[in-house]
């Protein structure tokens, strides 16, 4: 007998201790979709938008990076006016 049967995906990460680590990364993977789209819209490359950050390319890719869910509130907010977006926090 399947012991996921009947519960939802939440609760099977949630059983497997991954759920938290899982939430992260989708939530960054989606919010690096969404700053490469305004990247797209904006046509400003990587190397324009470092240069606004007055940071380095590598350390933009590490905060473009899907994966690299340590990346500061402060980060995030520069990288959105950065792009003409305004980051938005919510709890749901």
């Amino acid at each position: 007998m399947n012991k996921y049967l009947g519960s939802d995906f939440d609760d099977f990460l949630e059983d497997e201790g991954i759920l938290e680590e899982v939430t992260a990364r989708s939530h960054k993977r989606l919010l690096a979709l969404q700053l490469h789209e305004a990247m797209e819209e904006y046509s400003i490359t990587k190397t324009q938008l470092a240069e606004k950050l007055e940071t380095s390319r590598s350390q933009l890719d590490r905060l473009l990076d899907p994966d690299n869910t340590a990346v500061t509130l402060e980060s995030l907010e520069r990288l959105a006016r950065a792009v003409g977006k305004q980051l938005k926090v919510e709890l749901a």
